[in-house]
């Protein structure tokens, strides 16, 4: 039986989704409380929310268009710049490895995913990524920091092919990038086919609200927009919203905690001889060879993380998000556990390179 959502690992930490694993701001909460019947009853009003959210990105309102998670920005945009554009033989490019709405939105509206590998140890395939495009290119799909590698990629390398696809829509999914890295968005200005993604599930502890931010320049943004449905975000999670960028200090707080739980697993792996990949973002990618029983182990020792194994540019590889220290700290007694049970020829143990 298939059921709606991702499945739910059961009790114990979730380090498995890039969540905040420290919840979101208190002053959510007390604006969630403070929620009346009659803002429940009616349809949500945006204008408050997308100044807020303009003014908060530094950018003029009609470049904002709030979206239920950056998942339905990612979606809308390919429905209203290719399917409803009615392009024929569109194409997309995606670099390897890719977030899952990248392809199956692509795929949706009847387009052909151009996939392209990454280079040595992750690198960016910049030079690669200009070399794919053609007359069908109508969408460049770039993630900095990449999930589920943790890597930038540079503003020079963003602005390149910004410019080398003018005839393209650029979207530069930053989900990540209050961990680590440099916003795209002072540069779109200069660029009227940049979209940039944004979304308050990851630093901002919001995941379950489902908010995200499509920013770019009316004739980019305009075609999202139309096929966006008018009433696509509930009055609560607005609400919530607000709140959020209302507490200027709990975001600062929770990226230092980010910051040092990445430090203690970089050390934790080269203590255990785990090669890992040094991230600008909320998660760790790891090296474990068989990844199944050493994630049902950790799992049995209540530390839930992502199998990457599936993906044939990821193969022997967990990801394990970083948020709130002391959960890192747990999570790597789990790992010094399983890692001492489990030593032989399913578990590679290389050096980083």
């Amino acid at each position: 039986m298939v059921i709606q959502g991702y499945p739910d690992p059961g009790d114990g930490l979730r380090l498995h989704l890039n969540e905040n694993t420290g919840g979101c701001s208190p002053g959510v909460l007390e604006a969630i409380r403070q929620v009346r019947q009659s803002d429940v009853s009616v349809y949500p009003r945006y204008r408050e929310a997308v100044t807020a959210t303009a003014r908060h990105f530094g950018v003029d309102p009609d470049w904002v268009l709030l979206t239920n998670g950056l998942d339905e920005g990612i979606l809308m945009a390919a429905v209203g710049h290719i399917a409803k554009a009615r392009v024929h033989d569109a194409e997309t490019i995606i670099p390897l490895p890719a977030f899952d709405p990248y392809p199956n939105s692509t795929a949706a509206v009847g387009a052909t995913a151009v996939r392209v590998p990454p280079g040595i140890d992750f690198a960016f395939p910049t030079q690669q990524v200009i070399d794919a495009i053609t007359p069908r290119t109508r969408m460049i799909f770039l993630n900095t920091p990449n999930n589920p590698t943790g890597q930038l990629i540079s503003i020079a390398d963003l602005t390149r092919i910004s410019a080398a696809a003018p005839n393209a829509v650029v979207l530069v999914d930053e989900a990540y990038i209050e961990f680590g890295g440099t916003s795209f968005l002072p540069h779109v200005p200069t660029y009227p086919n940049v979209l940039v993604g944004r979304t308050f599930s990851k630093a901002y502890g919001l995941a379950g609200m489902r908010l995200g931010v499509v920013i770019g320049q009316p004739q980019v943004l305009d075609p999202v927009r139309a096929v966006t449905l008018p009433f696509n975000i509930n009055g609560v999670a607005l609400t919530a919203m607000r709140a959020a960028l209302e507490d200027t200090e709990f975001l600062p707080g929770y990226a230092a905690q980010v910051h040092e739980s990445r430090e203690r697993l970089y050390a934790a792996c080269r203590r255990l001889g785990l090669q890992y990949w040094p991230s600008a973002a909320n998660y760790v990618l790891v090296h474990v060879g068989d990844t199944a029983p050493f994630v049902q182990a950790l799992a049995a020792r209540s530390i839930h993380v992502r199998d990457r194994s599936k993906d044939p540019t990821t193969p022997g590889c967990i990801r394990i998000t970083a948020g709130v220290i002391a959960h890192t700290d747990a999570a790597i007694a789990a790992l010094d556990s399983v890692v001492s049970l489990r030593r032989g020829p399913g578990l590679a143990a290389r050096q980083p390179q």
